[in-house]
């Protein structure tokens, strides 16, 4: 049995076909598209390899937050505030890696 490419391969080899194959061909006025696609590629690779969270309902969260269940002073500050930076830095790890440093 053959075993099939997942669908972080074939996003990183579409994305180097586009970068080495197809934007060397194109024309100047073409290229930025040829980027863009490029990029667009590289945002799905990074969610379909992104470590999965364990999400708390957010809705629900946002409504304890804003109701001051969560507020300085609570027993579960803490919690929700390094659950809220993990959530945030793994969200960027995605969306805008360069951002993080």
């Amino acid at each position: 049995m053959q075993e099939k490419p997942d669908a972080a391969d074939l996003l990183a080899t579409a994305r180097d076909v586009v970068l080495q194959d197809l934007l060397p061909a194109l024309p100047p006025d073409k290229a930025i598209a040829a980027r863009m696609v490029a990029a667009a590629i590289a945002l799905a690779l990074r969610q379909a390899t992104a470590p999965p969270m364990a999400e708390a309902d957010l809705a629900a969260l946002a409504a304890a937050i804003r109701a001051g269940r969560h507020d300085p002073g609570t027993e579960s500050h803490a919690q929700v505030a390094a659950f809220l930076r993990d959530y945030a830095r793994a969200r960027a790890a995605v969306s805008a890696p360069k951002a993080l440093g």
